[in-house]
C-alpha cells in the first residue's frame, strides 16, 4: 500500500507565512494554485525505482528560526574548511535551517548590478525579475506532487542574476546547514546568466545532525542566454534520516553553456533529476556526477540533455559507488529533437559495486528524432578491475590502499572539476568517509 501524501499545511497557513514575509501578491496566489494542485498530481516516475512510500512530507516543521553569524569568525567549523581565505569570504551566502545567516557581496559587483541574495529578498526588491524566472519554463509546479509541493511551501534558497557583459571572476558560494531535525526544507536557487555574461556557482548541502528525520526539496533553475557561460556545482552531504528530492534544471540559449559539477554524497533516501535543454543553436551542456551509495539507502539519479538548437552539443558522465546492501539506479538520456541537425550528444556511466549485496544499475538511452547528428553511449557495471588491483599490489602497495586509489581515481573526473579547493577537499574527505567506513 502506498503511504498517504497528505499536505501538512492549508491555504491559510500559506498566505499567513507569504504575508509575514511581504512576499508579492503574485507569488502568493502561485503558491495557493500549486497548492490545490498538489493532492491531485502524481508523484514523479523515475525508472526502476518506487517512490510512494518515501517520505516527502510528514515532518514536524516548516519553519525553524535560527540565529544568524555575525561575521565569519561565527560560522561552524564544517562551513569554515568550505570556504577560501580572502576573496573566497567576499560573494558568500549561508543559510541556517529557513534562516539567511550570512550574506555577502563585493562592492565591485554591486554596481555592476549582480544581484546574490536570498530567495525572500529577491521577492520583495526584485519581484519582476523573479516573477520571470520562477517556475516559469525550467520547471513547471504542475509537473507532479513534488514539484506541487515545492512551490507551495518554498522556505529558503538564494536568487543570482549577472546582467549583459557582465564577467565574475571569481566564484559565487552558497552553503545550507540542517542542524535541527524534523524539519522541512524546500530550498529554490536560480541562476540567470544574461548575455554574454560568466559565472561559477558553488552551492553545499550539509547536515549537522545524523538523528531523526527531515524532508529535503530542492529545485534550482539555471538560464546561460545568448552566449552566456554557468557553471554549477554542488556538493549534497545530507544525513541518514533525510529523504531528498533534487531537481536540478538549465536552460541554455543561442551558444550559451551550462556545466555541472554534482557530487552527490547523501545518505538517506534521495531522487535526483538533471535535466539541461539546449535550446539555443550553438548550445552546450555537460554533466558530470559522481555518487557514493551505502548502507541500505536507496537512490535513483536521472541524467537528461535534450537538444533543440542546431549545432548543439550534450555531454553526460556519471560514476558512481555503491558498497553493502545499497540501491542506485542511474538514468542516462540523450534526446535530441526533430531540427536539431549537426547536434552531438554523448554520454557515459560506470557503476563501481564493492559488495555482494550492493546493486548498481546503468541505464543509458538515446532518443534521436533527426537524422544529421551524432550520438553515443557507454555504460558499465562491475567490481574494481582485478588487473589493476593486481598491478598496484605488485608495486608492493596492500590491498585495501589499492582498492582506495583505484576508486579516487575512478571518481576523479567530478571532483578535480570542482573549482574551489575547500569544497573539494570536502567532497575528497565525504568520499574516503563513505567508502572506508
Amino acid at each position: 500500500m502506498a503511504t498517504e501524501t497528505k499536505i501538512p499545511f492549508d491555504e491559510t497557513y500559506i498566505r499567513t507565512f507569504s504575508s509575514e514575509r511581504g512576499e508579492p501578491d503574485w507569488l502568493t496566489e502561485r503558491r495557493l494554485e500549486a497548492l490545490g494542485k498538489a493532492e491531485q498530481l502524481p508523484l514523479p516516475k523515475p525508472d526502476k525505482t518506487k517512490i510512494d512510500k518515501w517520505n516527502f512530507t510528514d515532518f514536524g516543521r516548516h519553519v525553524v528560526d535560527s540565529a544568524p553569524y555575525a561575521n565569519l569568525d561565527d560560522l561552524p567549523e564544517a562551513v569554515k574548511a568550505l570556504i577560501e581565505a580572502g576573496e573566497g569570504t567576499t560573494n558568500l551566502y549561508v543559510q541556517r535551517n529557513h534562516t539567511p545567516a550570512y550574506v555577502s557581496l563585493s562592492d565591485e559587483l554591486k554596481e555592476k548590478g549582480v544581484i546574490f541574495t536570498d530567495i525572500f529578498t529577491a521577492a520583495r526588491e526584485h519581484g519582476d525579475l523573479l516573477k520571470k524566472y520562477f517556475m516559469t519554463d525550467a520547471v513547471k509546479p504542475d509537473e507532479h506532487r513534488l514539484a506541487a509541493l515545492h512551490a507551495a511551501l518554498l522556505n529558503g534558497g538564494v536568487f543570482v542574476y549577472v546582467p549583459k557583459n557582465v564577467e565574475i571572476e571569481t566564484p559565487l558560494q552558497a552553503v545550507y546547514i540542517q542542524d535541527e531535525d524534523d524539519i522541512g526544507l524546500f530550498n529554490h536557487v536560480i541562476v540567470v546568466a544574461e548575455d554574454n555574461s560568466r559565472v561559477v556557482f558553488v552551492e553545499n548541502y550539509l547536515s549537522a545532525s545524523d538523528e531523526g528525520k527531515a524532508v529535503v526539496n530542492i529545485v534550482a533553475e539555471v538560464f546561460a542566454n545568448a552566449n552566456a557561460r554557468v557553471f554549477f556545482a554542488a556538493v549534497d552531504h545530507l544525513a541518514k534520516g533525510v529523504t531528498t528530492y533534487v531537481n536540478r534544471r538549465g536552460v541554455a540559449g543561442r551558444d550559451g553553456r551550462i556545466e555541472w559539477a554534482l557530487g552527490l554524497m547523501n545518505d538517506g533516501n534521495t531522487v535526483s533529476e538533471n535535466i539541461t535543454r539546449l535550446i539555443g543553436d550553438g548550445s552546450f551542456g555537460d554533466t558530470k556526477t559522481v555518487v557514493v551509495s551505502r548502507g541500505e539507502q536507496v537512490q535513483n539519479f536521472t541524467t537528461s540533455v535534450v537538444h533543440y538548437g542546431k549545432h548543439t552539443e550534450g555531454y553526460i558522465l556519471k560514476h558512481g559507488v555503491v558498497r553493502d546492501s545499497a540501491t542506485s539506479i542511474f538514468n542516462g538520456i540523450g534526446k535530441i529533437e526533430h531540427g536539431a541537425s549537426k547536434s552531438n550528444a554523448e554520454q557515459e556511466s560506470r557503476v563501481l559495486m564493492l559488495s555482494e549485496k550492493a546493486r548498481g544499475d546503468a541505464n543509458p538511452i538515446l532518443l534521436i528524432d533527426e537524422d544529421d547528428v551524432m550520438a553515443g553511449h557507454a555504460a558499465s557495471v562491475g567490481r574494481v578491475d582485478p588487473i589493476q588491483l593486481y598491478y598496484l599490489m605488485s608495486r608492493g602497495i596492500p590491498r585495501n590502499e589499492a582498492e582506495r586509489l583505484i576508486i579516487h581515481g575512478f571518481l576523479a573526473p567530478v571532483v578535480e572539476a570542482i573549482p574551489l579547493e575547500g569544497v573539494k577537499k570536502q567532497l575528497i574527505e565525504v568520499i574516503e568517509r563513505k567508502v572506508q567506513s
